[in-house]
């Protein structure tokens, strides 16, 4: 029978053995991309034979299944050119670092996290175009981030647990620490920003959710109001946006607050907080996936009032796009629905102006993706413009997301792990565990 100390260094070595081998196939782009796709399966169905072993944490083990689902659906979706073939490899890099982080060991997840904020800072420093300058907000949202991890490793409380709440606001972005975020979808070469905008907020909801249940009352009210001004910000930003990467980089950031919302108000990360935190990934991930396919076709800096008429000559492209947005604006079936109706039927709070907003950012949400979808597929058809519809990896890469969309919409989320709500602390009751964790602040 196997060590169950080993899995986390089995799950993590796989990816990481597949991007060392990589450069075998450097010169064959071709081959290089159906190897890393390769490795992704191959860790997917580490994953799931080793998922039995494994201790589940309280928001479940959803995310350690979309991991190299989501890092696999990005690589099919990129072109094969010989240009991405760095931004291939460093997936399966990040992969095996996000599988190491979700599995091991506090203290060992730690190092893995600080890892990847060192990678991600190379990335922003060294990616740098004309048309998209050095962030220093973004870099110095992820050198805080690394900061904050090293605290948590050498400082005593209260200091290292407000040092990791921070760091997890940097992951899971929330207003004003949210620079990193946008940073990463809009400047990481290649299909990176697809995998980002799921693994970072994995990473993040994993770091919160042993600190939610000790978070002490004045936090949870600073977290709260930074949650709904966030909501609001994202949502106001998203419908000004004309370019589609920031857009959707403001509109993950809006759903991800109403998740900070709804976890600290309940101060509790629970398996629908993570089928939330999975559904807006994979929806984010189609979408820059889709938009990465008219990049493709018409140049990295094409503008998307430019391109309409899309349903008549790339019929497979508009229904794929089509479902993604139904599915990036809430509607049942898919799972973004299935997590946000959970998280808000869920909550302990009553009726509040904290529902109302997140309600409100939820319809702001339909109006700007229908608005870019609309936009991108009817209207004139260009015919001064070449089309081509999907290729099959592209087509294949689209409908794996709407089917996993489906599925973590009807599938229940017990399958994940137990349902462990904690309610929130009241003048006479506490919930389990409150008295040993209101330590670590208070200590």
């Amino acid at each position: 029978m196997i060590d169950a100390t080993l899995i986390p260094w089995i799950l993590a070595g796989v990816p990481l053995l597949g991007a060392a081998l990589s450069p075998a196939l450097w010169t064959h782009p071709h081959r290089l991309m159906a190897w890393s796709v390769g490795v992704c399966a191959v860790s997917l169905a580490c994953v799931v034979g080793f998922a039995g072993f494994l201790t589940t944490p309280p928001e479940g083990l959803l995310l350690l299944f979309l991991l190299p689902l989501t890092a696999g659906v990005s690589l099919l979706g990129q072109p094969h050119h010989r240009d991405h073939r760095a931004s291939w490899v460093l997936t399966l890099i990040f992969l095996s670092l996000g599988l190491g982080a979700l599995t091991s060991q506090p203290v060992i997840g730690k190092l893995f996290l600080m890892v990847i904020h060192g990678f991600v800072i190379v990335l922003l420093y060294r990616h740098h175009t004309p048309l998209w300058p050095i962030s220093w907000w973004g870099l110095g949202a992820y050198t805080l981030g690394a900061l904050c991890l090293l605290l948590t490793l050498v400082a005593a409380p209260p200091l290292s647990s407000m040092a990791a709440l921070l760091a997890c606001t940097i992951l899971l972005p929330l207003v004003p620490f949210h620079d990193g975020h946008l940073t990463a979808l809009t400047r990481l070469p290649g299909n990176l920003p697809s995998f980002m905008v799921l693994l970072f907020p994995a990473l993040g909801l994993h770091s919160l959710a042993p600190l939610a249940a000790t978070l002490p009352e004045p936090v949870v009210w600073t977290m709260s109001f930074l949650a709904l001004a966030g909501t609001v910000y994202g949502a106001i930003k998203a419908l000004a946006q004309s370019r589609v990467r920031l857009l959707l980089a403001y509109s993950s950031l809006s759903f991800f607050s109403m998740l900070w919302w709804c976890v600290v108000t309940t101060r509790s990360a629970t398996p629908r907080a993570a089928l939330f935190v999975g559904a807006v990934g994979l929806v984010m991930c189609g979408l820059l996936v889709a938009w990465q396919i008219i990049r493709t076709r018409y140049g990295d800096d094409v503008d998307p009032q430019a391109i309409s008429g899309l349903a008549s000559t790339m019929p497979q492209y508009a229904v794929l796009l089509s479902l993604l947005a139904l599915a990036a604006m809430g509607l049942p079936p898919f799972g973004v629905f299935a997590g946000f109706m959970g998280l808000l039927l869920s909550s302990t709070a009553a009726f509040s102006a904290g529902i109302v907003v997140l309600v409100c950012a939820w319809l702001a949400a339909s109006w700007y993706i229908l608005a870019l979808v609309q936009g991108l597929l009817f209207g004139a058809r260009r015919t001064d413009l070449r089309h081509a519809d999907l290729l099959q990896t592209e087509l294949v890469s689209l409908i794996i997301l709407v089917l996993t969309l489906l599925a973590l919409g009807v599938v229940p989320i017990s399958l994940f792990g137990p349902d462990r709500t904690t309610l929130p602390a009241s003048a006479n009751s506490q919930p389990a565990g409150i008295d040993s964790g209101s330590l670590v602040w208070n200590r």
